[in-house]
């Protein structure tokens, strides 16, 4: 199986995508939004890990349950796809949920119903699989909030 993040959108607090999980016949079988920090030069505990290519398996986390856990970043450990809703909840991991929605009123998106949609991922992977991250970052001059927010309703492909 294979799970591809595309990140759509970024700002200086944070990346949005959407991540879709497709088996070996190319259905896909599992959609979802994703939250992570900004680029931050692959920084720990501050920046979102380069887009690539990389090995994971499921995992149960003693702090997050059920996860996938990311191998071969370079440069980086323990990097996980988990719950969490907001950009803050992650330190270089990738977040997962239904929607976004900016639900702390704080004019960032985030992601809604997490642990619900952490599990559903997880259900549905196979024990090993590949994570595809790409940057599909529609960069235009004068990007606003308005254009982030449609961007957040673009459907899922």
């Amino acid at each position: 199986m294979y799970i591809y993040v595309d990140r759509i959108a970024q700002n200086e607090f944070q990346t949005e995508g959407l991540l879709r999980l497709i088996n070996e016949s190319g259905e896909v079988k599992f959609k979802c939004r994703t939250l992570e920090l900004p680029w931050r030069e692959n920084k720990r505990t501050v920046s979102c890990i380069p887009a690539g290519r990389y090995q994971a398996m499921r995992h149960q986390s003693p702090r997050f349950g059920n996860c996938i856990l990311l191998f071969g970043v370079k440069g980086r450990s323990e990097i996980l796809i988990h719950y969490g809703n907001f950009f803050h909840d992650t330190l270089g991991c990738i977040l997962v949920g239904r929607d976004f929605l900016d639900m702390d009123g704080d004019g960032h998106l985030d992601v809604t119903f997490s642990r619900a949609t952490i599990n559903r991922l997880y259900d549905l992977c196979t024990p090993s699989l590949e994570v595809i991250i790409r940057d599909r970052f529609k960069k235009k001059p004068g990007l606003k909030k308005k254009t982030a927010k449609r961007a957040a309703k673009v459907e899922l492909a």
